[in-house]
């Protein structure tokens, strides 16, 4: 009896960061993309199984954009495959190939510590099977890519803090400066009939990423220790979008 007062009494101790439960394999999420009433696409995020990299456990995670078929002047197709360390302080490894309206395929490349360069932050990027670039970021310290960047907001979501965090986006390194409000509000989503208890969250980005995404956010996660990202709005070149949850695949979670 004594040793389980203890155990209890430390989970209290622990930060609630650390009690959270995001990283679920299998676990598929699916938002919609729209601007005003127009559907712009959607975006599936997978927790795929951990690996072992240079001898290191890490979380894999595969984001699909696909944008809406019926828009012809707006044609994307991207798939980001990200592994990143088990604190979600990090990105260990990225990849994404993205292809667009002319049918070529771009590619890029993320080491965040390539040996063959004294550990520093490699970025190799091509177009249409040309190499069009290869950038040795000296010195770099914790940079985190955008994928798990989402992951480290989830866990985090329930918070009272503000953190700046270098982020990677395409070519350039800015700072993403998430502000945790620990404040809770109900929001509503199309496909659930009742309100969300949700932790609200504001943030940041400064950097551009596709089409301008960038500037200022606003996020909100599930009360519970998934913290599933129920909605969010962003910033890109045609103003703000709403990126909503559609559909999702984790054992005993509702929202």
């Amino acid at each position: 009896m004594k040793n389980i007062f203890i155990i209890i009494f430390c989970l209290f101790l622990l930060p609630l960061d650390v009690q959270s439960n995001v990283i679920q394999i299998g676990e598929e999420l699916v938002y919609e993309v729209s601007f005003l009433a127009i559907k712009l696409g959607t975006i599936k995020i997978i927790t795929l199984p951990d690996s072992i990299i240079n001898g290191e456990k890490l979380h894999n995670s595969k984001v699909y954009i696909q944008s809406n078929p019926n828009i012809p002047f707006y044609s994307l197709r991207a798939i980001f495959n990200s592994y990143m360390d088990t604190n979600l302080l990090v990105g260990k490894y990225f990849e994404c190939s993205i292809k667009e309206k002319n049918n070529d395929w771009g590619y890029q490349k993320i080491t965040f510590k390539d040996k063959d360069f004294n550990n520093n932050l490699r970025n190799e990027k091509w177009y249409a099977k040309e190499k069009i670039n290869d950038t040795i970021y000296e010195n770099a310290g914790k940079v985190i890519d955008g994928s798990t960047l989402f992951f480290y907001a989830r866990k985090h979501s329930n918070s009272i803090k503000i953190v700046k965090i270098p982020t990677l986006m395409d070519l350039e390194i800015g700072n993403t400066i998430l502000r945790f409000t620990g404040k809770q509000e109900k929001i509503k989503i199309d496909v659930v009939k009742y309100p969300i208890n949700t932790y609200y969250i504001e943030g940041k980005g400064e950097w551009k990423a596709l089409y301008g995404l960038g500037d200022k956010f606003q996020g909100w996660f599930s009360v519970d220790d998934a913290r599933v990202p129920i909605r969010a709005t962003m910033n890109v070149y045609i103003g703000n979008v709403n990126i909503e949850l559609k559909s999702w695949k984790r054992t005993n979670w509702e929202p």
